[in-house]
């Protein structure tokens, strides 16, 4: 049985009757049966309740109702066939806290679905929940966060919600849960703050939480929270309804709304706003997903023979240049921006989400707020969307106010991630300096050959870790092995120096700030809890390390120097001076973003002996940060000694 037969027998594309034979893979398809409403899905009022569901390929549909997540159905009624593809169904009374599902006849098969536009579902998913959302606000939850200056102002902290409180040592109550990140006055191994008074503490500006949608049940199965389990939760399954297992009771629909409710707002009063690690590129199964049992062949991408296009390496793709799939991840990134007061969305995979998309989705926040970040993983995938369409780096150009995640930068820094044992700039690796210069001035078109993809600053990310790969500690401990314990940590020390104070937006893992080890671990997505969890007794042996981090965020946030928001200004105020191998140091002159001060020298020297280095003469140079590396100073002569940054000043 050839390849296409095979999906044909799993995936019945419906009666061509049905749609005017308009097959569900035609672009005349879309012209037919776009909906534009807004009205999908479960529209609530105690009165009654209005039910909107797309499904053009259908001959009949259903509304089936449940008394909970296990239950036999209680009744079943006939939705009436509307506008554009869509079927309704009016129900009068009150049926807040009733499940319900999908059931469409599509040629000879009747398949059931959860609502894809479902706002709540019982516990792993399977089932959505009509609720009036009201009922789950916490107090003062319409209190709005201001409007933030610049997404160049920001300090990105990326952090999974189980990880912050799970380790014994945290002192957190709720352990794993929404309601962990929100406790405060949490206090670990030798009295030292954890939790949210730790992240607080930092200085950060915004907490990155990974996935927080309802995620598949294959993954973390939320009947079974008392055994061991973990998953970062790249496999979406509900996109508009917050995962379970990070709820204090699963089983009750409107727990995991509001403690993820009350957890952003404990973000809120802190002044930490929140970014959510959002994955429309793919789902976590394509033959069971919603979408395919009531629209089959719509909202995934297929190759020409009739496989799944398979960019994301999990098996699928979503079409997000399908109106109706555009529609539906434009829609829901209001929905969690609107209820949830979403501070910022991280786009997994964007180089598989279609630019327009991408830009449709920056124009209707910039009506809500245009202080709000978007940034993602611009990687160029192999896909059948075509590159022109692709959101990746090399199309920066085409998406204005959209960040991408600097992998130059990162592996110029570190060495090479995927070459676990190359070595970076701050590990003595050779010829790495322009690398280094490309990623102080925010990933832009400098000059020469210093030039990435941004247009703009604020089209780059800078950082050195993330959940993905090895953690800064582990990668420095593979690559520089022989290297004693104490270089290793200048090192690390030096290369999170160097993204605190370059142009951009900088990012860091939750941990770098005590150099996180995963024991080695590369890919710990699924690993053992121990692996993955934020080690308290760690972060207090290493405070030295911890206060180190927050001087570094406090010195970005001190010099508008470090945060200027043009290309130009860049161009303009920023000069490359003479360095010898393994070091680069510039200059930001002229007060540069309206700084206080006159001009700034920073260096970033990764040679273990002593270096020498002639400072410009703009005048009288004093150390500002670093003094620990200067062996001696005068002259307009710098010699320092050690791994790390120094950064001077001239302050009239």
């Amino acid at each position: 049985m050839s390849v296409q037969k095979e999906i044909d027998v799993i995936m019945d594309y419906g009666d061509p009757a049905v749609t005017g034979g308009v097959s569900v893979f035609d672009v005349a398809f879309d012209e037919k049966f776009y909906y534009s409403g807004d009205d999908l899905g479960a529209v609530y009022t105690p009165e009654k309740t209005m039910f909107r569901l797309w499904a053009p390929t259908a001959s009949e549909a259903k509304v089936v109702f449940y008394s909970s997540w296990d239950s036999l159905p209680m009744h079943e009624r006939a939705m009436t066939r509307d506008v554009q593809g869509t079927w309704v169904l009016e129900t009068a009374g009150d049926y807040h806290g009733v499940y319900y599902t999908y059931r469409v006849k599509v040629g000879a098969s009747w398949n059931e679905a959860a609502d894809p536009y479902a706002k709540a579902v019982g516990v792993n998913g399977d089932r959505a929940v009509v609720l009036d959302l009201r009922r789950t606000d916490p107090e003062r939850w319409d209190e709005a966060m201001p409007p933030f200056p610049s997404p160049l102002d920001a300090v990105i902290y990326e952090l999974h919600v189980r990880d912050l409180s799970i380790h014994p040592g945290s002192g957190i109550k709720h352990k794993g849960k929404y309601l962990g990140l929100a406790e405060s006055g949490t206090r670990g191994p030798g009295g030292i703050p954890t939790g949210l008074d730790h992240i607080a503490g930092l200085g950060i500006t915004h907490v990155q939480l990974q996935p927080i949608y309802d995620y598949s049940t294959e993954s973390v199965d939320e009947t079974k929270l008392d055994q061991p389990h973990f998953n970062w939760g790249y496999d979406p399954k509900n996109y508009n309804v917050p995962e379970g297992s990070y709820a204090a009771d699963p089983y009750e629909p409107a727990s995991r709304i509001t403690e993820l409710k009350q957890c952003i707002r404990s973000l809120h009063n802190r002044g930490l706003r929140v970014i959510m690690d959002v994955v429309y590129n793919h789902v976590y199964d394509g033959y069971l997903v919603n979408f395919t049992k009531l629209v089959p062949g719509y909202y995934l991408r297929y190759n020409p023979d009739g496989t799944f296009s398979n960019g994301s390496f999990c098996g699928n793709e979503c079409a997000s240049e399908r109106p109706m799939m555009r529609k539906f991840i434009v829609e829901s990134v209001l929905h969690w921006l609107r209820e949830y007061h979403i501070d910022g969305f991280r786009f997994d995979l964007m180089g598989l989400i279609d630019v327009d998309t991408m830009n449709e989705i920056r124009r209707r926040i910039d009506e809500i707020d245009p202080s709000i970040l978007m940034i993602g993983e611009g990687w160029n995938m192999a896909t059948v969307l075509p590159d022109e369409r692709r959101a990746h780096q090399g199309n920066a150009w085409r998406m204005p106010n959209i960040a991408h995640f600097n992998d130059g930068i990162r592996d110029t820094v570190k060495g090479d991630t995927f070459i676990f044992g190359s070595k970076g700039f701050v590990s003595q690796g050779g010829g790495l300096e322009d690398g280094v210069k490309r990623g102080i001035v925010g990933g832009i078109r400098y000059g020469g050959a210093i030039e990435q993809f941004a247009d703009e600053p604020v089209q780059n990310v800078n950082y050195v870790e993330c959940h993905d790969n090895h953690t800064l500690w582990d990668k420095l401990d593979i690559s520089s092995a022989n290297e004693p314990e104490e270089q290793r940590n200048r090192m690390h020390r030096l290369a999170s120096a160097m993204i605190l104070t370059s142009q951009g937006i900088p990012f860091i893992h939750a941990g770098q700030e005590f150099m996180r080890s995963k024991n080695g671990v590369e890919n710990s997505y699924k690993s053992a809890v121990e692996i993955n969890w934020l080690d308290w007794e760690r972060c207090a042996g290493r405070q030295n390390d911890v206060l180190y981090m927050a001087s570094l965020i406090k010195l970005r946030k001190s010099h508008p120097a470090f945060r200027l928001r043009t290309a130009q200004e860049i161009r303009e105020h920023l000069y490359f001076e003479p360095a010898p191998g393994h070091a680069v140091a510039y200059t930001l002159r002229n007060h540069a973003g309206g700084d206080a001060d006159r001009h700034l020298y920073v260096l970033y020297n990764a040679n273990a002996d002593p270096v020498s280095l002639e400072l410009p003469d703009l005048g009288a140079w004093q150390v500002h940060y670093g003094n620990e590396f200067v062996q001696s100073f005068r002259n307009n002569k710098l010699e320092v000694h050690g791994i790390g940054m120094v950064v001077l000043n001239i302050t009239h």
